[in-house]
């Protein structure tokens, strides 16, 4: 059976069409990743109140656009929200001693400015952590290789390796699950579970390597890393959507300055 093809298609020397966009979700993902990254350069300049509160409740304020479940939001940013108290009570311990002292015992000292200081801390981790996350949710992790070859000019041997990697670490479960029933079908499965999973390991481990090394040729022979110029099979765009995405996550860290700045609680 055949396909029918369009002119556009089949004319020698076209363009591959453009992958179509669908809202945010179609914003190129390396926007998000530079507005992502200028916004933590910021928000690390001063450690107040004031930036990381106002920072955080702007960005709460916009994730509802994003209309990710709350189920998946939660799951997601959990590292985060694990993260986040265990920062502050060990700057509330060890941080800076000023102020009234609540507690002290050898090397921990709990003081105003060591809450202060844990609080803006806990903040400031919210702030620069949940747009990290969030807005990678439903990233395709080829659209960014995509991204990071066309717009940010990487090395394309090394994207689509980084890419190819990442693909393939689906198939560390799978291969697992084959060397343990080729273990049992031989007889070998019944040793001790530490001894059993060294071995496991370590067979896994040459799995990956013979794996990378088929890679690693199949990219040589298709002229990865040759000179000259390389054609992609989905051009990347870095139009008006991804400048308006980089521009709302600046303006989020450029407003938080300036309100610090105006409350005097400017710390640089």
């Amino acid at each position: 059976m055949t396909a029918p093809t369009t002119d556009a298609v089949g004319r020698a020397g076209a363009e591959p069409p453009v992958r179509p966009r669908r809202g945010i979700d179609g914003v190129q993902p390396v926007a998000a990743l530079l507005g992502v990254i200028a916004l933590g350069i910021v928000l690390v300049l001063s450690l107040d109140l004031v930036s990381a509160t106002v920072a955080l409740l702007l960005e709460l304020a916009l994730l509802p656009l994003l209309r990710i479940p709350v189920r998946t939001l939660l799951l997601r940013t959990s590292p985060v929200l694990v993260a986040v108290p265990l920062t502050g009570l060990s700057i509330a311990l060890y941080g800076q001693a000023s102020g009234r002292v609540w507690f002290d015992f050898l090397f921990a000292h709990v003081t105003d400015g060591s809450l202060q200081l844990a609080l803006a801390t806990m903040l400031r981790v919210l702030a620069v952590g949940i747009p990290g996350i969030v807005l990678f949710v439903r990233t395709d992790v080829t659209d960014l290789a995509d991204g990071l070859a066309q717009v940010l000019r990487l090395p394309a041997r090394f994207v689509l390796g980084a890419l190819a990697a990442i693909r393939m670490m689906t198939l560390l479960g799978d291969d697992w699950r084959q060397l343990a029933m080729a273990r049992r079908a031989r007889g070998v499965a019944d040793r001790g579970r530490l001894r059993r999973g060294v071995s496991m390991a370590f067979g896994l481990l040459v799995v990956a390597l013979r794996r990378a090394t088929t890679l690693a040729v199949a990219m040589e022979s298709r002229g990865f890393g040759a000179p000259g110029p390389r054609t992609w099979a989905r051009p990347v765009r870095f139009a008006g959507p991804e400048w308006a995405m980089l521009a709302v996550l600046v303006g989020i860290g450029v407003v938080a300055v300036a309100a610090a700045v105006l409350a005097g609680t400017w710390r640089a």
